[in-house]
């Protein structure tokens, strides 16, 4: 029976660590324990940072609504609500970058929900 040496496997796990954790400072990208944990800290950030990522887009499309809507008159509830009441579909991110790229035709939506 011949001995299993598990030189290769352990330095290609320990390179695929290394390679992960590259550009930390210190022994972050030098030490397999620690480029290890601070890879396992990375990944679970940028899981968090995914979800967070949704809520800030929604936040900056409702804050430029507000003002844009605020340009024509209305507050970003009564634009929502006189919009959703006229029943046009359009959601927020669309409201949103059509307030940023072209004032007039947001201005006609505007009119749509403030007549309702």
């Amino acid at each position: 029976m011949a001995r299993v040496k598990r030189g290769v496997t352990a330095h290609k796990r320990h390179k695929r660590l290394l390679n992960a954790a590259e550009g930390r400072r210190g022994t972050k990208s030098k030490l397999i324990k620690t480029a290890r944990e601070a890879a396992l800290h990375a990944m679970a950030y940028s899981y968090v940072g995914r979800k967070q990522r949704k809520r800030q887009m929604r936040a900056l499309w409702i804050v430029r609504l507000n003002a844009a809507a605020r340009l024509n008159g209305l507050t970003y509830g009564k634009l929502i609500n006189g919009l959703k009441l006229a029943g046009v579909a359009l959601d927020r991110k669309v409201l949103a970058d059509i307030a940023v790229r072209d004032a007039a035709t947001f201005a006609s939506i505007a009119e749509v929900a403030k007549a309702r």
